[in-house]
């Protein structure tokens, strides 16, 4: 069973979006270990509420914090340091999809980011949504991960944007898993269709 850590170029690019689909695709646990605002619909919350299975397991986070800043800020407001050693990582014998906060280097204290997180053995999702200045945020999380030997692949966010996206594949050396549309609305409907057009490019890059 494999880890699957899910990423993105900045912050409301879509990972809690693109991580229904891979729950859903994989019937995999979620589990988020820091959680910066919006207590009452945590992003643990809404992938439940997307999620249609009823094999995954939904894993409460190791720090819920009340502001929706970086979690080294939010944490200090709740006057508490976010300590990496004691995120623990749930045992499960199924696949488990863990999602980040923000981007790749967004501080958990004053040591430690979000790529502390990323353990060796993980496989690697970073989520790319189109904006000026995308290509930048994406390749250069792509190249940092990859000069740690992570193994990376990429889900596109949002509607199409064929040079961007064709310069991060080729520039970027990755296999892109999809693309998530700017769909009207998402809903357990909507997450099934997405996850069984990406169930195939899932499995080849995670599971054989």
């Amino acid at each position: 069973m494999k880890n699957i850590f899910i990423t993105g170029i900045g912050t409301d690019v879509g990972k809690t979006i693109a991580s229904a689909v891979v729950v859903e695709a994989l019937q995999a646990d979620y589990f988020k270990p820091v959680q910066a605002g919006d207590l009452e619909n945590s992003d643990t919350d809404k992938v439940k509420k997307l999620v249609a299975n009823t094999s995954s397991t939904f894993y409460p986070n190791s720090y819920a914090l009340q502001t929706p800043m970086s979690p080294h800020a939010a944490a200090a407001i709740d006057g508490l340091t976010v300590e990496v050693d004691k995120i623990k990582i749930p045992e499960t014998k199924n696949h488990l999809v863990i999602e980040g906060a923000g981007g790749l280097l967004v501080p958990l204290n004053d040591e430690d980011t979000i790529m502390d997180l990323i353990r060796p053995d993980y496989k690697v999702i970073v989520v790319s949504r189109h904006y000026l200045g995308s290509i930048n945020h994406t390749l250069m999380t792509i190249w940092i991960l990859k000069e740690q030997g992570f193994n990376v692949s990429v889900i596109f966010n949002g509607n199409e944007h064929k040079t961007t996206e064709d310069i991060i594949k080729k520039m970027g050396e990755v296999d892109v898993i999809g693309r998530i549309a700017d769909e009207p609305y998402f809903d357990t409907m909507v997450i099934q269709e997405y996850a069984d057009r990406f169930r195939s490019k899932l499995e080849e890059l995670f599971v054989t």
